[in-house]
């Protein structure tokens, strides 16, 4: 196979593509470059993404006898790639305009167009609108970006979002391609108005809505933050997916903003930018449904913030989807859902909590009891204000006097142990008195008493006791020459010496020596159920779960 490619004269494929072309999977395409000879050269693209000539592995599978018919929108999807490139959104702007005004662009080949109109024709405008704009959001999934809203989280909010009223007013100040814009809610009916920083996006929203049938669909082009074309607009429904790979959302212009009713986010919380730009358009008795990163649910610099959506009634839930929800990244995300109080005394007084984290990404998204829990304003009003649902969730169904009497039963058994582990020892004749003869561990491995064990050096014969030799190499001269310049010991140092004394001898002092050891990893122990046991008497009796005994 020649690695020398041609200049490219048509539509370019990925090895994705070419699999789906061949329905086989993109490791058999890989097998396929590195066995066939005759298999195409890459035509463009680098080394870790070659795009090949379509017609030329089109001809390569046909004589292989590898390829499968191909279906005219896969066709279509191919041909606007090798002319677009990763420049698809332009592809389909330009795609809809000769769909929806008759208008060939003139960056748009008249084979291609003539491919898009009888596939219209034989199909419909409709279904092929949809069909490309699926393609697209798989096509973006896979570069790992998060320009459109994966399938997943559309699923989630529409199960959230529940049922929308036919004369509703839905707002997405941040709407992409349209695919929560026009997903959420029944088909006809709802107002629905969108904004998109993207021109050409905001383009394809709108010429989207309207070859599907969609009517009162109005998208505006512009930065929602820093030129909201929407000014006036007050939703029943705020839908939203911002775009959180954005660092600058445009704080030093808009310090004195009014939507900043909860406080003016710092730079690096332009997701809560957003939250309170949504919720500013939200009418009375309207809600928010907003997917949010799951490091704003803790971030400090986000606390004041939170702080204030709690105390003021807004948050009413916060849902923890499974990870892989989101199709860019396998991190988890989350739901935020508020609500705007209809008049003084109307704010909710518990925010509940829902922790989906454990199920699969396609499974329900139903809770059950163990997966959520409703708490009172306060007890989310502490320093941190944590809003992250598995931390609440799992103290919920805590039992604490089961889990604190477990510990203390355990502590109470490991100090009753430890005083009994330390060994008697009587008064040596002096410091020093053991620097007689010595014999290196190195001598004793060259004679066959010792083996490199892992990670420490053990007898073999019965004339070394094995717990007398590990207890001499801890002794302080053994550790300093043990030790390296760095400061790293290893208690095998080849370099280590013991001193030589009967097998009798040897046993006394490894028995010391054992017991020291194990009287040090109970100490460990106790110290860890302590800090354990502390911990959790201290939030049991601050949240409630523990009292003070009579």
């Amino acid at each position: 196979m020649t690695d020398t490619a041609a200049s490219p004269t048509g539509p370019l494929v990925t090895g994705s593509e070419i699999a789906r072309l061949a329905g086989v999977t993109r490791a058999a395409v890989s097998n396929w470059r590195r066995r066939h000879d005759d298999f195409p050269a890459p035509a463009a693209g680098g080394v870790n993404s070659p795009l090949f000539d379509l017609a030329e592995v089109q001809a390569w599978l046909d004589v292989q006898r590898k390829g499968q018919d191909v279906a005219a929108d896969v066709r279509l999807w191919q041909a606007l790639r090798g002319v677009y490139g990763d420049d698809m959104i332009g592809g389909l702007a330009d795609v809809t305009l000769l769909l929806a005004e008759g208008e060939a662009p003139t960056g748009l080949p008249i084979d291609i167009a003539g491919l898009l109109l009888e596939l219209a024709e034989s199909s419909g405008a409709a279904e092929v609108v949809n069909a490309l704009a699926e393609r697209f959001t798989d096509f973006v999934r896979r570069a790992g970006s998060d320009q459109v809203t994966s399938p997943r989280v559309v699923r989630a909010v529409r199960h959230f979002v529940g049922e929308v009223a036919d004369d509703a007013t839905l707002f997405d100040p941040a709407c992409g391609v349209g695919t929560l814009l026009l997903a959420v809610g029944p088909e006809h009916g709802p107002t629905r108005r969108g904004q998109e920083s993207d021109a050409r996006s905001a383009l394809f929203a709108r010429r989207r809505a309207d070859l599907t049938g969609r009517t009162n669909v109005v998208v505006a082009a512009g930065d929602s933050l820093r030129d909201d074309r929407w000014a006036e607009l007050r939703a029943d429904l705020v839908i939203c997916d911002p775009p959180v790979s954005e660092p600058d959302w445009g704080r030093e212009e808009l310090l004195l903003d009014s939507r900043w009713e909860f406080g003016t986010p710092s730079r690096a919380e332009g997701e809560l930018a957003w939250l309170q730009h949504a919720y500013a358009h939200t009418a009375p008795g309207g809600r928010v449904l907003m997917v949010m990163p799951a490091s704003v649910a803790y971030r400090k610099a986000g606390r004041r913030i939170r702080a204030e959506l709690v105390r003021r009634g807004v948050l009413t839930q916060v849902t923890a989807l499974p990870p892989g929800t989101a199709s860019s990244h396998a991190l988890p995300v989350h739901l935020w859902h508020l609500r705007r109080p209809r008049a003084l005394g109307d704010a909710v007084t518990v925010v509940r909590m829902v922790d989906l984290t454990a199920g699969d990404p396609d499974g329900s998204l139903e809770p059950d009891p163990g997966q959520l829990v409703e708490l009172a304003l306060i007890d989310l009003l502490d320093e941190t204000v944590d809003l992250t649902p598995g931390r609440h969730v799992e103290e919920s169904h805590r039992d604490y006097t089961l889990e604190y009497h477990s510990l203390r039963r355990e502590l109470t058994e490991h100090l009753r142990l430890l005083a009994d582990l330390l060994p008697v020892l009587a008064a040596g004749d002096s410091p020093g008195s053991l620097d007689g003869p010595t014999v290196s561990v190195a001598d004793l491995a060259r004679a066959g008493l010792v083996e490199y064990g892992d990670p420490e050096p053990v007898s073999v014969s019965d004339q070394l006791d094995t717990d007398y030799l590990q207890g001499f190499l801890r002794s302080a001269a053994n550790i300093r020459r043990s030790t390296s310049a760095s400061g790293t010991f290893r208690v095998d140092g080849k370099g280590a010496r013991v001193p030589q004394m009967a097998i009798t001898d040897q046993r006394r002092y490894g028995a010391a020596f054992r017991a020291l050891q194990d009287f040090e990893e109970r100490a460990r122990r106790v110290g860890e159920l302590s800090r354990d046991v502390a911990s959790l008497a201290r939030d049991g009796l601050g949240n409630g779960a523990l009292r003070p005994g009579s």
